[in-house]
């Protein structure tokens, strides 16, 4: 395969990761096999490095735009960054030690819980509640992001739509609330990695920006898409994804 049909190839994935990530998140179900079948010469954390700052460059993109039309609770929402940030940092440290089949089999059986749930719910995540953001709210923040982040750091693809659902199901945010949260703890979640990614030397960095720049595309639509229709468009295209990511991640497991 030439070097030019592997970055168009990527690029399309690209694009396609990026708005499915600015919309629900899980994006990185799509780039990160995308870069694995591309670089299959490099090391598992070199390509999790150049998925990173891909994502990275479309994550800051999907969240200016979200910002103009969303009002974020800073108060949660800076001590839940801060807390991913640290354990993302922690996660990309020990992606060598933790087997990655693990940590398929324990995320393939809580999408299924979600989408069992969330399809269940009917009314979950179609309004916004307003709620006191407290101590209780904020630890509960901290808690999540330490989890999410870690596993954003050892493995990432899907860790957008686990935090989207978190901010719904435990926050009582609307769909399209949750996914502007969602994309600002991944943003400290990307950055972290990258700071142990990038000294360590697993950044392609050609690659990584010409699929950053895809990305960035595919992010800016997915954002036009979300706050053009609303909650009731990403609930339901945040099944589809569920339904998508739950036959991929079992296609993997069985093979």
């Amino acid at each position: 395969m030439s070097f030019e049909y592997t970055i168009v190839a990527l690029g399309f994935f690209a694009f396609c990761g990026g708005l499915i990530d600015a919309a629900v998140g899980g994006g990185g179900l799509v780039q990160v096999p995308a870069l694995l079948h591309a670089l299959p010469q490099q090391s598992l954390a070199t390509v999790f490095g150049t998925n990173k700052l891909a994502v990275l460059l479309g994550n800051c993109f999907s969240i200016s735009r979200y910002l103009r039309r969303i009002r974020i609770i800073w108060r949660l929402m800076l001590p839940t960054m801060v807390s991913a940030f640290v354990f993302s940092f922690l996660g990309a440290f020990s992606v060598s030690l933790i087997p990655k089949e693990v940590m398929e089999y324990v995320v393939f059986v809580i999408l299924i819980l979600m989408a069992i749930y969330t399809f269940s719910k009917k009314d979950l995540g179609r309004v916004h509640r307003s709620f006191e953001c407290g101590p209780k709210e904020i630890l509960l923040g901290i808690f999540f992001g330490a989890l999410l982040g870690f596993y954003d750091g050892v493995f990432g693809p899907g860790s957008g739509s686990l935090l989207l659902f978190v901010f719904v199901k435990y926050f009582g945010f609307d769909f399209l609330n949750a996914s502007a949260s969602a994309k600002l703890v991944n943003l400290g979640t990307f950055s972290a990695a990258l700071f142990f990614f990038i000294p360590s030397g697993n950044v392609l960095w050609l690659v990584g920006g010409v699929v950053g720049l895809c990305n960035v595309a595919g992010a800016l639509t997915g954002v036009f898409l979300a706050l053009r229709y609303g909650s009731g468009f990403i609930r339901i295209f945040f099944l589809i994804l569920l339904v998508f990511l739950i036959g991929r991640m079992g296609f993997s497991i069985l093979h």
